[in-house]
Parts: C-alpha cells; structure tokens; sequence
C-alpha cells in the first residue's frame, strides 16, 4: 500500500483499507451503472466513518453519547438506493448506509451533519433536536425510531396497509405517493420478539384475506443478539413459510445482488400488494456498542473471519470494475472522509445543547386550546340516521352518536376495533355506524390489540385520524407499550415533525355487573398516567362524554395529540341517578369541553368531594345521602380529564369548603387518588384531606367485587367523619 496510513487506525479500518488496496480489476462484468456504485460506496464508508468518531470522540474527548452503530450492517445502503426516496422508512439502529444513501437521492441533504448532531445531542439536531440520536429524517421519509426490540413494526404494518386502501384521488392528505411501500428494519434478534412476531402473522394474515399491505421488512441478520447467537438458518426457517409473505435471502458481502434482488422484490410489493421480508445476512463490527467488550464472549478466528464479509470491500470492487479508479484512490478517499468528518466535529460542538426542561417537553404535548372552541352543526351535522330526535340519550348512545358526527364531519377518521363493525361492539357502542359510514371508516380488526394500535399509528402517519376501540382496559396491557414506546415518543423525537394523533376509545373501570372477573373489570389506570404527553379523558356522565370525545378529535387534529378515552362500561346503559329519574341521561349537542377543566355538580360548603368515573355516580348518591340524613352539605367535583389535571378547578373547590374527600375507583397504590393529594398539597391547600380508593387487588367475580370497590356506604361514612 503506497498510501501512508494515519497511526490511530482501527483495526477494522486497517484490515478495510488493506484488502481494498490489494483488490484489482476484475474481467467480470456487472448490471451496476459507475454512478450507483460510486454513490453506493460513498454511503457506506459515510456510514462507517461516523461509527469509528463515535468512538475516537468517546476514547478523546468523552464526548458522543450513542456509539451503538452500523459497521457491517452496511449492505442496507443498496437497499436504499434500491427503493424509492418516497418510500416511508421506518429503521433500526444500524441504519447509518441506508440514511446516507437515501440522502443522496434528495438534493441539499447533510448526512453527516445530522448523525453528528445527534451523536453530540446538539439542540441543532434536525429530527429530534439532541433528545436522542436516531435517523429520521422528514425530508428523506425517513419516520425516526428509538425501537431496541421491534416495537416498531406494528406502526410499519399500519401504514402499509393504509398506504394500501384504495382512495379516492384527492381526499388524503398524505406525505407519501399512493404507490409507495413501507419499509422497516430489525435485527435478527428483534425478530424473535413476541411484537415482531405479532406484527408479521398480522401483515400475513391481512394479506391473506386478500387486502394489499405493500410492506418490505428488512431483517438484518448478523447472527448475534448482543452477545447470544443467532442459530444458523433460524431467520430463514422461522420466516419463509410464512403464508401471503414473499421471503428471499442476500448476501451483504455482494452488492449487486443486494441491489438487483431489492429492486425486483420491490416492484413484486408494488405490483402485488403482497408483503415480503428481505433476509440480509450481515456482520457486525465494533461490537455491540461502545462500552461493549466482543472478545468477552466471542473467538478471535470468527472475528477475523467476518472482516473478509465486510460488504465495503465488495462494494470497493464494484467500483474498480465501473469506474476509472485505482484501490489507491479508494483508500486516499476514505482517508480524506475521515479527517473531514473529525473536522467538521470542533465547528459542531460550538452549537447550542437543549437548555431546560421546558425546551425538552415542548413536543410532547403542544396545546392550543383556541382551536378546540365548539364545533357548529355544520361541522357536525346530524345526518337523518344519527339524529336523536330529541331524544336523551345514555352514555353509550352519546358516545355514538358523537361518533357519527366525527365520521360524518371527517371522511378520514377511521373507527375500528375488535367486533366494532358488524356487531357495532360488545355494548352497542358503534352499533350502526358501519352501516351509515361503510366498511371503509367503520370496521373490524384481528384480536390483537397490539395490530389495533399498530394500525392507529400507522394510518395516522399516512393523514388519516384513527379512533381505535380496545374492548377492555385489562387487554390494553398487552400492547401498552404501542402507546408509550411509540405513539407518546413521535412527536417528542421529531420535534413535531412526525404526528400520529389518535383517540383510543377503552371500556373501563368496575362495577360491572353480570358478566365479571379481572379481565372484564380492571380498575388500574397506572400505565397510562406515566405516560408523558398522553390525553386521559374520563366522562363521567352523558352530557359530557360527546364533546369530550369531540375535544380529543380537535386536539388530534390540530396538535396532533394522542388520547386515551376511558369509558365507564357499568355506566353504558345506565339511565337513572335514582330509580326513575332519567338524571344519567342527556340530549345531544355539539360543545367542546375544555382540555384540563372539571366541572362542579352543587355548592355545598361543608365538604368538596373530588372524583370521575364511576366515581361520579356513587358520589351524587352520596351527596344527596349526606345531605337528607346528616345535614352535611356538599360539592362533588367531576374532574373529567386525568391528564391534564384539572389543577385550578382542583384548587379552587378544595380551598371553598377546606375539606376534601377523594373518591377513587382505582387501586389505593398507584391509584388516581395519590396523584390528587400530590396535587392539592403541593398547591398549598391546608386543610382536611380524606381518600376512599379501591384495595390493592385484582377484581374478583360476582358480589365479591363489592368488597374491594369503593362502596357508596363507604363515601357516606369518610364524609362524616371528615365533616363536623
């Protein structure tokens, strides 16, 4: 080798560079044009270089603080330039050949640039401004991740199935041309994971009944999930008999085979519809991360045997045969790249970090509630079939007919859930909406809610408003994570660049009755108050549930918000306060109720009870108890939202009487109740606080239940002994 090679070489880029000066020009010819390849090159050793600064920056300066990378994974850059630069990219963090690639298909793009930006958590970073280093990019289509485990795939599976519906011209207001396809990427380790699994038979299962899902799963196999191996062949095994999925295998160490193979299995999604997994074996260098110590748990010989698979050395090649170039000038280039790269490094760093929590956690939740103001009938019109005539309606009934308003009002909302078409739900909440909107806004999904949410983050990626239904509060735990790990982290990551507003409409809470036990009557709210950003509405009563729902639809669409719709099931059909009175029923209408605002039900100045829910109805029984046979005269404040507190309403109705009595129906550990009392001693409230909460317990079938809810005896009795 001629060239002089700089003394702080890594091994891998010594072994790299002396194999690539050894090569010479081959006889045989190729189908790759001298453009692709010079492009194709340029992109992986961008790639490769970024991730040996990660390291000399840690090893330095201590400075970079994500150094897991994409030595080796470099193959994916031919994926890349194989597909469309339109085409929605959603990727795994090895990565760095395919974003640099892309970023050559778009004039005016710095790849560079931004991988170091987030490498350096610079506030200048332009997808998630130095809150993570990810490879998004809204420019590129590239949607940004931070998935370790896959949970990415559901969203990807939901757009290409939304990608795949047949609209009319004109009526979606989508980034993405509707002959795209949705491309993901994972490891071969992820694979393995229960959400890529459910993703993939999901996609297979749609497509097999005959709906297009034009999805192209990359599945990067370098045969190590951190340190544990990967059984030779179980990528394959496990995948490629998988029904209505296309499957093929690809060497990265051979480029033009990585190139010709995704264009055609591309062109196969486009014309079929029909999804496909890409298997691309790979290598890994530089371990799993930074801090990782490879010879810890793997032999020198494979080591050494995976530096002869590196796929830059077999693009190296590629480029000798196309163009007029000697290995020399590869190797003088990829040297000039580094030291650019290093130097571009010392004018970065003199750009802004974030600088407080409020520039942190101004993405996650964006409020403006001027656009949240009452909607007119002629937004919302009532059609003939979703008319009320009058009429008052349950809680259930105001619900869909809210509902039918928003599908009415918005051809792109999109009402779907388990038995939610057909059958209109297992309470009748969407009864007849199918009917009156069709199969196309209104219709059935697979039992899975982790495919429910997947197909909420997906549509809503593609300009649609999906208002998914989970049957049941307890079965939202098997996907929780879709909320927290994906829809809550979005717009925190992209800097609002990327949305997926949604309202997931769940039936909630106890007191079930008839039809019981843990699943059907899970009081446990926890996993969604901790998650950043996340609207929590809870209606109480019939007069609110509608414009509640229609203020999470507002908030959707214009902040992009993501909404959970807690639902009372015991209190669906509910008609009476008291036998007779018809007091749990309401006329529809077409107000808003404001995000964050409670409302107060009397003026009592002996006791001010705080509740929701259920919660509500047990303590206007209550109230009037109170009232009638101790004289003890109370206010009951319904706080209806649970994210974002009512905290002024909150306040302002404690500070009336000095004594509060709250009312939860959740556990008394981890339960709504604590973040209540939070709330009122940090907001300086002084006086009597009380809680009745449910026990810390599973609910039990039939009257057993009783033992371990809140009791409207139990309201009576704390409220007397709160209240002289």
């Amino acid at each position: 080798m001629s060239t002089t090679l700089p003394t702080d070489l890594d091994p891998v880029e010594v072994s790299l560079l002396g194999a690539i000066a050894g090569l010479s020009r081959s006889a045989e010819s190729t189908p790759i044009e001298p453009l692709t390849a010079a492009t194709l090159f340029e992109a992986q050793v961008t790639s490769r270089i970024l991730d040996h600064t990660a390291r000399w920056l840690r090893q330095t300066r201590t400075l970079g603080y994500y150094t897991i990378g994409s030595a080796g994974h470099e193959a994916n850059a031919a994926v890349a330039l194989a597909l469309r630069p339109t085409d929605p990219a959603l990727l795994h963090y090895r990565s760095g050949g395919f974003y640099a690639a892309r970023a050559t298909q778009i004039d005016g793009q710095d790849p560079v640039g931004d991988v170091l930006r987030g490498m350096l958590a610079r506030s200048t970073d332009p997808i998630a401004g130095g809150r993570h280093k990810v490879f998004g990019n809204h420019n590129l289509g590239i949607v940004p991740q931070t998935s370790t485990i896959a949970s990415h795939l559901p969203r990807a599976v939901g757009l290409a199935i939304s990608l795949g519906r047949d609209d009319p011209p004109g009526t979606l207001d989508s980034p993405w041309p509707r002959d795209s396809i949705a491309v993901c990427s994972l490891g071969d380790a992820s694979l393995n994971h229960s959400t890529a699994q459910g993703a993939l038979n999901w996609a297979a299962n749609t497509a097999f009944r005959g709906t297009p899902v034009p999805l192209l799963v990359l599945c990067e196999d370098n045969g190590l999930g951190i340190s544990v191996p990967t059984p030779d062949g179980w990528v394959s095994q496990s995948t490629a008999q998988r029904p209505a999925l296309g499957f093929a295998t690809i060497d990265g160490s051979e480029p033009d085979q990585v190139l010709t193979e995704t264009a055609r299995l591309a062109a196969e999604i486009r014309a079929t519809g029909r999804p496909a997994i890409l298997h691309l074996r790979t290598v890994r260098f530089l371990g799993h991360a930074g801090t990782d110590v490879e010879t810890a748990y793997r032999d020198p010989a494979s080591m050494r045997a995976d530096l002869d698979q590196d796929p830059i050395l077999g693009t190296a090649q590629l480029v000798i045969d196309t163009n007029d170039c000697e290995p020399e000038d590869l190797v003088a280039w990829y040297l000039d790249e580094r030291q650019a790269i290093r130097d571009r490094v010392d004018a970065l760093l003199d750009e802004p970090e974030l600088g407080s929590a409020k520039e942190i956690i101004e993405p996650l939740a964006p409020r403006r509630p001027h656009l949240h103001q009452p909607i007119t009938s002629t937004l919302y019109p009532d059609t003939d079939a979703g008319a009320s005539d009058g009429q008052a309606l349950t809680l259930a009934q105001t619900i869909n007919h809210a509902l039918g308003a928003v599908l009415a009002a918005r051809p792109r909302a999109l009402v779907f859930g388990e038995d939610v078409g057909r059958k209109g739900g297992v309470y009748g909440v969407t009864r007849g909406l199918q009917s009156r909107f069709g199969d196309s806004q209104v219709f059935d999904t697979i039992l899975d809610e982790q495919s429910i949410l997947g197909l909420a983050l997906g549509t809503s990626l593609d300009g649609r408003l999906p208002i998914p239904e989970i049957q049941y509060l307890a079965y939202l735990h098997n996907a929780e994570d879709q909320l927290r790990g994906e829809a809550a982290t979005l717009s925190f990551f992209s800097t609002g660049q990327y949305r997926n507003p949604m309202v997931v409409r769940i039936a909630a809470y106890g007191y079930q009755r008839g039809f019981g036990g843990h699943f059907h009557n899970d009081n446990s709210v926890a996993v969604l108050r901790d998650i950043p950003g996340l609207i929590i509405a809870s209606p109480s009563h019939p007069s609110d549930a509608g414009a509640m729902l229609r203020t999470c639809v507002a908030a959707a669409v214009s902040d992009g918000s993501v909404s959970a719709f807690l639902e009372p099931i015991a209190r669906y059909h509910t008609t009476d306060l008291f036998d007779g009175d018809g007091r749990w029923t309401a006329e529809p209408d077409n107000h808003h109720v404001p995000l964050g605002r409670g409302r107060i039900h009397g003026v009592g100045n002996d006791l001010t009870i705080v509740t929701w829910g259920n919660g509500l109805w047990l303590s206007l029984r209550a109230r009037e108890r109170l009232a009638a046979d101790l004289g003890i005269e109370a206010r009951v404040l319904d706080l209806r939202w649970l994210a974002p507190l009512p905290v002024d309403d909150l306040l302002r109705e404690a500070s009336a009487t000095g004594r509060v009595l709250v009312v939860d129906e959740t556990r008394r550990t981890g339960g709504v109740g604590e973040g209540i009392i939070a709330t009122l001693v940090e907001g300086g409230f002084t006086g009597l606080i009380r809680r009745v909460a449910a026990a810390d317990s599973f609910v039990p079938l039939g009257a057993a239940a009783n033992l371990v809810l809140v009791s409207e005896d139990d309201i009576v009795d704390a409220a007397a002994g709160i209240t002289p």
